[in-house]
């Protein structure tokens, strides 16, 4: 069973950083696609980011495009989200998710059926 944990969520002021971790842990399949999401209280989920794990790309919404970088670390199963110029719409709980088959895409279309618990981020 594939289990997600985040971690790094805190309160931070506007223009402040933060930084996300997702560790994961008990897959045996290649994890090909990792994703941050975030819903805000009376808002859908929104996909914030995502890193193809072969090679390396990364994909960003356009809400955070040059703000927020997303990373891997494969010796420690651990992807990260690097949170900068954080503002105050960035608040949210942030979910890591995960996709273990090479399919087309690795964005928001993507089927993400491994998800973590959440990390709370309050921008205030």
């Amino acid at each position: 069973q594939v289990q997600l944990v985040e971690s790094g969520g805190g309160s931070v002021q506007p223009g402040g950083s933060l930084r996300l971790s997702c560790t994961a842990s008990g897959y045996h399949s290649p994890i090909y696609c990792m994703a941050w999401f975030r819903q805000a209280p009376g808002q859908e989920r929104e996909w914030v980011a995502s890193i193809y794990t072969v090679d390396g790309s990364t994909y960003y919404a356009d809400s955070v495009k040059g703000r927020f970088s997303i990373s891997q670390d494969n010796a420690k199963n651990t992807w990260y989200l690097q949170m900068n110029s954080l503002k105050l719409e960035d608040t949210a709980m942030y979910y890591c998710a995960a996709v273990l088959v090479d399919g087309a895409w690795c964005d928001a279309r993507a089927d993400f059926r491994y998800w973590g618990q959440g990390t709370q981020v309050t921008v205030s």
